[in-house]
């Protein structure tokens, strides 16, 4: 089978990779041919389209960075549906509208092919790694005849739903984290400035119910140490994945307060020029209105991680 992927950026290139040792004929295309030179000396072939992947490939993989790029790849001129025949299968692992992946979907349906939304979420270590969850919309018995191409990128492929679902599910994991991130920037700094040191408040409500969830664990890795660069995830694509489900409950008419108070945040951070810069460094804004700095030491952090799982 000769499975096709455009997109060989942060999360592309390693599942493109992957792709490859999976065992199948990879067919790459990239708007920076540079970026296919891994796995172009790994056996891949270098396609000058995303219509010229289509064309060579049975199945066709995009991981773009939203919504403006998959509708300029998946209709655009010279863009996949420009080399669709029928039979043809594309899942769309970007974090994407579902609105959007619906109209591609009708788009593709009416050429006699199959549109799956499939976005992925595990970050750019799990790209490369396969650790991935795999959240997929679209018709079952297509997923099911084509699960192995994903099981070759990600260890938790996941079947949601009709076509959307699989964006949607995403947008729901994306907008909670972001959500929760400015929820624990707003209690933190309020205990911190009421007398808690902030080492020893992590501490405590990592013990409570929430904190046995691991809920609290993820401020370690940049809101504690007060690192943010260079990014695990940029502010400026979180800032989308929030602002895309925004609009998913505008088009539903469910309100989200919270929703809409993280994309304020995020848009503010935005403009203090971070986009750049982790998502997370949107937390500062609320440092800098409480008047607290919240700031561990990275071996402090770490210290009572080891004496916890030594315990």
């Amino acid at each position: 089978m000769k499975v096709g992927f455009v997109g060989l950026g942060t999360m592309g290139s390693g599942m493109a990779l992957n792709t490859l040792k999976g065992g199948f004929e990879l067919v790459v295309h990239d708007i920076n041919r540079d970026a296919a030179a891994p796995h172009l000396e790994a056996g891949a072939t270098w396609a000058e389209s995303p219509r010229a992947v289509m064309e060579a490939s049975d199945v066709v993989l995009t991981s773009l960075p939203g919504p403006p790029e998959v509708e300029a790849v998946a209709l655009g001129e010279s863009g996949l549906l420009a080399g669709i025949r029928p039979g043809k299968v594309y899942f769309d692992l970007s974090t994407n509208s579902p609105t959007l992946i619906r109209r591609i979907h009708d788009q593709f349906a009416k050429a006699g092919a199959h549109v799956l939304d499939a976005p992925v979420s595990g970050g750019p270590h799990g790209a490369r790694s396969g650790r991935l969850a795999i959240w997929v919309g679209g018709d079952k018995a297509v997923y099911e005849q084509n699960k192995h191409v994903l099981d070759a990128i990600g260890d938790k492929p996941y079947y949601v739903g009709p076509i959307g679902a699989g964006a949607i599910a995403k947008l729901v994991h994306n907008c909670t984290g972001y959500i929760l991130q400015t929820a624990l920037a707003e209690t933190f700094t309020m205990g911190i400035k009421a007398g808690v040191d902030p080492l020893v408040l992590w501490q405590a409500v990592r013990h409570g119910a929430l904190g046995r969830r691991q809920t609290f664990d993820g401020v370690t890795q940049h809101f504690l140490p007060a690192h943010f660069d260079p990014p695990d995830f940029a502010l400026r694509l979180a800032r989308k994945d929030v602002s895309l489900a925004v609009e998913v409950g505008r088009e539903f008419d469910v309100p989200m307060r919270l929703a809409n108070m993280t994309l304020a945040e995020m848009t503010e951070a935005m403009n203090r020029g971070w986009g750049g810069r982790d998502s997370r460094v949107a937390m500062l804004l609320q440092e800098e209105r409480s008047g607290v700095q919240v700031q561990v030491p990275q071996e402090q952090i770490q210290a009572v991680l080891d004496n916890d799982r030594n315990a």
